[in-house]
C-alpha cells in the first residue's frame, strides 16, 4: 500500500509555481560532451536539484521532460541529458561510465546560484536504478537517491525473467520458453551481445549513506518488483520504499503491466517532490508485492558452450544433411532422404524462430497451441523425424559404407545433442 505524502507536502510557495524555466547546459566526461536542460522553479533560491539517469537504451532529454517538469513545479531543480551513445550500445556499455556522467550532471546542478550545493541527488530509472546508486556510493555529493523500477538482481536474471514473462502472456510455457530465457540469453551472453550481464548491485547498495527513495509498480513485468524491495529492505540503511498497486515499470498506469495507460499512477510524482524536499529521518517500506515465480540465476555459458561452437554446429548440420542430395556418388537410400530433409528444415526452421523471438519477443511466432507456438511444434515434429532418419541412414550406412551416407549420417548423430541443448527435443 502507497504511504500518504501530504504529511511532506513541499513548501507552498514552491508547490504553486504554475511555470518553470528551462537553461541548456553542457557538462563533460571522458572526453565525450553531454547536453541537457535544467528545468526549474523561476526566481527559486536554496533549491533542491536532481539528476534524471536513463533507463536502457537509447534516450533523450525529452523522455523525462514531463517529470521534470512536474518536479520543478513542486520547487525542484531537474537536470535532464541526453544519454551518451559513444560508448553505449548492445555490444558495449559500462555502468562505471554511465555513474560517472550522472556525476558530471550532479557537479552542474551544485554550481548553479539557485541550487543548495548539499542537496543535489540522484533519479535513476530501470537501468539507472543500477547506475545512480554506483554514482552515489562513489562521491559524498550526492545527497539522496530515488530509484524507479530498479532491481536488486543481476540484469541478466532480471532479463531472463522479463523474457519469461512476455513469452507467457503469449501462452507460451515448456521448452521454448527455457530456450529463449535461458539457453539463448547466455548465448547472447556469451558473444558479447549483453555487457554488464553479471553486475550485482548488492555490495553497493550495502554502501550506501544516502537516504534511497525507491519506488516500483506492483504490475512491473521488467523488474522482479517483490524481490527488488525486499533486497532494497535489507540492504539499503536508510530507505523508503514505495510500491503503487496499479502501476507497472515506468509507474505508468496499467492493468497488467504490459498495457501502458495515459499517466502516471497516481501520487507517485507528488511522492517524489515531497521526499525530496523533506526526506523523512526514519526508514520506512512497504510491503513487497507477490511475484507468480521467482527470478532464477542466469549461469555462465559452461565449457561446452562457447559462441564459436555454436555458429560452427548449424554450418556443419546445413552442409551434412544437404551433402546427401549434393553427391550422386554412392548408394541411395530412403532414409539417407528423410534425414536430409528434415534435418535441414529442422535447422533452418530454428534459425528463423531464434531471430524471430529475438525481435519480436515470441509475437511473430504465431497462434500458440498447448503451450507451443506452431512453428516449433513443427520444428519438434522434424527432430524427431531427423532422430528416426538418422536411426535408418546408420542402418544404411551400415550395409552401403560410404561418404554419401556417411556425412548426413555424422551430421545426424551431432544433430541430437544439439537439439536437445535447444530444446527441439524437449517438452
Amino acid at each position: 500500500m502507497v504511504l500518504a505524502v501530504t504529511a511532506l507536502a513541499p513548501p507552498a510557495s514552491a508547490a504553486s509555481a504554475a511555470s518553470v524555466t528551462n537553461d541548456e547546459v553542457t557538462f563533460q566526461n571522458g572526453g565525450v560532451t553531454l547536453h541537457g536542460t535544467v528545468v526549474a522553479p523561476p526566481g527559486g533560491t536554496k533549491l533542491p536539484g536532481l539528476v534524471m539517469v536513463h533507463g536502457s537504451g537509447e534516450h533523450g532529454r525529452d523522455d523525462y521532460r514531463e517529470q521534470a517538469e512536474a518536479f520543478a513545479r513542486q520547487g525542484i531543480a531537474t537536470l535532464i541529458y541526453d544519454k551518451r551513445t559513444e560508448g553505449y550500445s548492445q555490444f558495449e556499455r559500462s555502468y562505471s561510465t554511465l555513474a560517472d556522467d550522472a556525476l558530471a550532471a550532479v557537479s552542474v546542478l551544485r554550481k548553479r546560484s539557485d541550487v543548495d550545493p548539499a542537496r543535489v541527488g540522484i533519479w535513476g530509472l530501470s537501468e539507472g536504478g543500477w547506475v545512480a546508486p554506483l554514482a552515489a556510493s562513489r562521491s559524498a555529493d550526492v545527497a539522496f537517491v530515488v530509484t524507479l523500477g530498479a532491481n536488486g538482481v543481476e540484469p541478466s536474471r532480471q532479463q531472463a525473467w522479463a523474457i519469461e514473462n512476455q513469452l507467457r502472456r503469449l501462452g507460451m510455457d515448456g521448452s521454448i520458453v527455457r530456450m529463449a530465457s535461458s539457453t539463448m540469453l547466455r548465448q547472447l551472453i556469451g558473444g558479447g551481445v549483453f555487457p554488464e550481464a553479471y553486475y550485482d548491485p548488492v555490495p553497493v547498495l550495502k554502501s550506501l549513506r544516502q537516504p534511497v527513495l525507491g519506488i516500483w509498480g506492483a504490475k512491473d513485468i521488467l523488474t522482479p518488483p517483490g524481490e527488488a524491495v525486499g533486497i532494497f529492505r535489507e540492504t539499503v540503511a536508510h530507505h523508503t520504499l514505495r510500491v503503487f498497486p496499479d502501476a507497472q515499470h515506468q509507474l505508468r498506469r496499467t492493468t497488467d503491466g504490459f498495457d501502458k495507460l495515459p499517466g502516471y499512477a497516481p501520487g507517485y510524482l507528488e511522492l517524489v517532490g515531497a521526499w525530496v524536499n523533506n526526506p523523512p529521518g526514519a526508514s520506512t517500506a512497504d510491503a513487497p508485492p507477490a511475484q507468480d515465480r521467482p527470478s532464477t540465476a542466469v549461469a555462465p555459458a559452461a565449457w561446452y558452450e562457447p559462441t564459436w561452437l555454436h555458429l560452427a554446429v548449424p554450418a556443419f548440420l546445413l552442409i551434412a544433411f544437404a551433402w546427401y542430395p549434393l553427391v550422386r556418388r554412392g548408394p541411395a537410400a530412403r532414409a539417407g532422404r528423410w534425414l536430409s530433409a528434415t534435418g535441414l528444415l529442422a535447422v533452418l526452421g530454428f534459425l528463423v524462430v531464434d531471430v524471430l523471438i529475438q525481435l519480436t519477443m515470441g509475437k511473430g511466432l504465431g497462434p500458440v497451441v498447448a503451450g507451443r507456438p506452431l512453428p516449433w511444434s513443427a520444428l519438434q515434429l522434424l527432430s524427431l523425424g531427423a532422430v528416426a532418419a538418422t536411426i535408418g541412414t546408420a542402418v544404411a550406412w551400415w550395409r552401403h559404407r560410404g561418404l554419401r551416407l556417411g556425412v548426413p549420417l555424422a551430421g545426424g548423430v551431432v544433430f541430437v545433442p544439439w537439439a536437445v541443448y535447444w530444446g527441439l527435443l524437449g517438452i
